[in-house]
């Protein structure tokens, strides 16, 4: 019986770290979908985007959906290939973190505007915290 006990234990412990691993391995391949994008993306003549920067504590969620709602306004340089530009946007779109219960009291449209280019940097920026902070509240997390 304490051998079944022990094997749960270190069958539940081993999901947990491969879950991590898997979590850490999509935020860094998003943060490299946003460096590419970085490299082919319309800077001159476009519209400027709200581009959050150091959100509230327990606003993360937030302030990672304003990113993904905003970069449909992202448009490609004349030289790149659209339909390659937006398969990397689509990436971008998918969901990344699940909802807070904590309410924000700012929303997307308080954040300053900016341009594609200073847009994507925060945004790799904000993925960046979320690989820091995700790591200490994922175990907490995968309990709920």
């Amino acid at each position: 019986m304490d051998r079944m006990i022990i094997f749960c234990m270190l069958l539940f412990s081993s999901s947990m770290v491969l879950t991590a691993t898997h979590q850490k391995l999509k935020y860094r391949q998003i943060i490299k979908t946003i460096e590419l994008l970085e490299a082919a993306v319309k800077n001159e003549d476009s519209e400027l985007l709200h581009t959050p920067e150091n959100p509230e504590d327990g606003c993360l969620f937030t302030a990672v959906t304003c990113f993904q709602n905003e970069t449909w306004k992202l448009q490609p340089k004349p030289s790149q290939e659209k339909s390659a530009f937006f398969q990397k946007v689509k990436i971008l779109r998918k969901p990344l973190l699940r909802g807070s219960n904590t309410p924000c009291r700012s929303s997307c449209q308080s954040y300053e505007k900016k341009g594609p280019k200073d847009f994507l940097t925060g945004f790799a920026k904000l993925m960046k915290q979320v690989i820091r902070d995700h790591s200490s509240w994922l175990f907490f997390d995968m309990l709920q």
